[in-house]
Formats: C-alpha cells, sequence, structure tokens
C-alpha cells in the first residue's frame, strides 16, 4: 500500500533553518507529482509546495517565497522541503502528500520560537 513516512521537524529559534524529509513506498515515486502543506493551530491546511515529476517545483504562498525550497531523490524515494529564515508564523504541522493516491504523510511539527 501507499506509504509516506515523514522525518524531520521540531524546534527551531526564528531566522533558523530546518530540512522535512518524506520517503514514499508502494508506489512508483518518480511519476508522481508531490506536495507540501501545513496545517497551523486553528487553520485550515495549506498547500506549501508542489513538485512535478520533472522536478519543476512551485511555492505558493508568497509568504513562503525565497525562503522555502521543494526538491525530490527519485532514486531515494524522498521528496525535501527545506525551510530557511524561519518565522514564528511557520509553526505548524507539515505534511507530505501524494495527490495521485491521495495519500498523506504522519504530519511533522514544526515549531519556531525563542
Amino acid at each position: 500500500q501507499v506509504q509516506l513516512v515523514q522525518s524531520g521537524g521540531g524546534l527551531v529559534q526564528p531566522g533558523g533553518s530546518l530540512r522535512l524529509s518524506c520517503v514514499g513506498s508502494g508506489f512508483t515515486f518518480s511519476v508522481r507529482r508531490l506536495s507540501w502543506y501545513r496545517q497551523a493551530p486553528g487553520k485550515e491546511r495549506e498547500l506549501v509546495a508542489t513538485i512535478t515529476t520533472g522536478g519543476g517545483a512551485t511555492v505558493y504562498a508568497s509568504s513562503m517565497k525565497g525562503r522555502f525550497t521543494i526538491s525530490r531523490d527519485n532514486a531515494k524515494n524522498t521528496v525535501y522541503l527545506q525551510m530557511n529564515g524561519l518565522k514564528p508564523e511557520d509553526t505548524a504541522v507539515y505534511y507530505c502528500h501524494v495527490p495521485f493516491f491521495d495519500s498523506w504523510g504522519q504530519g511533522t511539527q514544526v515549531t519556531v520560537s525563542s
């Protein structure tokens, strides 16, 4: 079955960096578009970034552009979200997602606080 296992995240000070990873299994990873979402307390889940099979990447929210980067390593069945210049408002649970299967990772807490 399709499975997405996330790692990374944690507590970081404002201005710091984190990298989230998501390893996929149970499907042909290289032919699927992949996304990252996040959900802050009391808010709806929002799309952060998407990467195509060819590696074309889009970061959706203007507040994250220039700070967040999505990438993939098909040889490792892994999609990454590199987050730099983190702000307290980036605090959320982050999820990886495979749209084709509507499958989600287990979620990873990112907390930005001094």
